[in-house]
């Protein structure tokens, strides 16, 4: 998996166009403060062990939510880290487990429309926290 962290003052994102049929109809923007976002890239290995990537994914978010006192956080699928790339479909199932696990922990998960093109807006601010990346 290669994971991008932001953390963002703000955050806007808005569904324009559908790339995948399988997932379902979606047309509400979604605008929070506050958050951390994870642009996540599933590589085709990551699908050989999804408990145990799902639970690095969460370990990462949880550290930077915590450093930056927010419980709010965005799973944003971002499949242009690396050549190797899983099949959509099985990996929302690393989506869903994430935002199942996060939710149930006391955290305000939100998945970005799947399966779209969307147009984003970020405001990061200028420090360390703002901008990590990680590769496992």
């Amino acid at each position: 998996m290669k994971l991008l962290i932001f953390y963002a003052d703000y955050f806007l994102c808005k569904p324009t166009m559908k790339t995948l049929e399988e997932f379902p109809e979606i047309n509400e923007a979604i605008e929070l403060h506050n958050s951390v976002l994870g642009f996540i890239h599933v590589e085709e290995k990551d699908l050989d062990n999804i408990n145990k990537v799902t639970t690095k994914l969460i370990k990462n978010l949880k550290w930077v939510m915590n450093k930056t006192e927010t419980s709010s956080v965005v799973l944003h699928s971002f499949a242009h880290l690396s050549s190797s790339k899983a099949d959509p479909v099985k990996s929302y199932e690393i989506f869903k487990q994430a935002f199942d696990r996060l939710k149930n922990s006391g955290y305000q998960p939100v998945i970005t429309p799947y399966g779209y093109f969307n147009d984003l807006k970020m405001e990061l601010p200028g420090k360390p926290i703002a901008r990590i990346f990680k590769d496992f």
